[in-house]
C-alpha cells in the first residue's frame, strides 16, 4: 500500500494541496498550486518516460509515447490520487467542496502533480524517481497485459497517429491552440484546435489542455477517415 510521501518543507507542502478556489476566499495565504502543477506535469513527464524506455528495452517509440500519455492522463492521476487520500487534505474554497471537489478527477490529478513537484523541490529527483517507479510500475503492467492482443495500428495515440499523417502530407508538425476556456476555477473546460499549414483539422475539449489537444486529434482523425 502506498502511502503520500512526507515533504518536511511544511510551507511547500500547504502550497501543493491549495487550490485557487480556497485562496480566493483566503488571500492571505499567498500562492495556490498551479505553478507546482506545472513543473509536476514535466516532472513527471520525465520520470515516467525514463521509466519506460529502461523498464522495456524492446518497446518501440510509438507504444513508449502512448504508454506515457496513459500512465499521466487525468483520470490514472486522479486514481493515484484517490488512492494516496489526497483528495481530504486539499484546501478547497466551500463552492468547490460543496460541488465535489474532493472526488472531482481533474482537481484530483491537478493537485497529484503539484504534490509531485513539491516533493521534487523538497527532496531532490531520486526520491521522486524512486516513489514514481513504486507507483507506476503495477499499472503499466496491466496496461500492456491488457494490450497484448490490440492491432498494431492501435497502439500509437491520436496525437502521434495525426502527426504521422501530417508529416507525410504537408511535412509539417501539427500545430495545437488552445481557443477557449470556460468554466469556474475547480471545473474548467478547455477547448483546442489543430491545425496544419495554417489549416484548422479539429478541435477537442477537456478538462485539461492536455485532454483538449488529445480529443482535438481524435476529431481530425475522424474527418479524414
Amino acid at each position: 500500500m502506498h502511502k503520500l510521501p512526507t515533504i518536511e518543507n511544511e510551507t511547500l507542502r500547504l502550497r501543493a494541496l491549495t487550490h485557487r478556489s480556497y485562496v480566493n476566499e483566503h488571500p492571505e495565504v499567498g500562492e495556490h498550486n498551479e505553478r507546482l502543477e506545472f513543473l509536476g506535469d514535466a516532472v513527471l513527464g520525465f520520470l515516467v518516460g525514463e521509466f519506460l524506455y529502461k523498464r522495456y528495452p524492446q518497446m518501440s517509440e510509438a507504444k513508449m509515447t502512448r504508454m506515457r500519455s496513459n500512465l499521466v492522463d487525468e483520470k490514472q492521476l486522479a486514481k493515484f490520487a484517490t488512492q494516496l487520500g489526497m483528495g481530504e487534505f486539499i484546501r478547497l474554497g466551500k463552492g468547490a467542496i460543496k460541488e465535489g471537489g474532493r472526488q472531482n478527477p481533474s482537481l484530483l490529478s491537478d493537485t497529484f502533480e503539484a504534490y509531485i513537484a513539491a516533493y521534487f523541490l523538497d527532496s531532490g529527483i531520486e526520491q521522486v524517481r524512486d516513489f514514481v517507479q513504486s507507483l507506476f510500475a503495477s499499472v503499466a503492467e496491466n496496461l500492456i497485459s491488457a494490450e497484448s492482443n490490440t492491432e498494431p495500428t492501435n497502439l500509437v495515440d491520436s496525437k502521434g497517429r495525426f502527426q504521422q499523417w501530417a508529416l507525410e502530407k504537408f511535412a509539417q508538425n501539427p500545430e495545437y491552440v488552445i481557443i477557449g476556456e470556460s468554466g469556474p476555477d475547480h471545473a474548467k473546460k478547455f477547448i483546442a484546435e489543430v491545425r496544419v499549414n495554417g489549416t484548422a483539422y479539429g478541435v477537442g475539449e477537456g478538462r485539461r489542455k492536455q485532454d483538449a489537444t488529445k480529443r482535438a486529434a481524435e476529431d481530425a482523425l475522424k474527418k479524414l477517415d
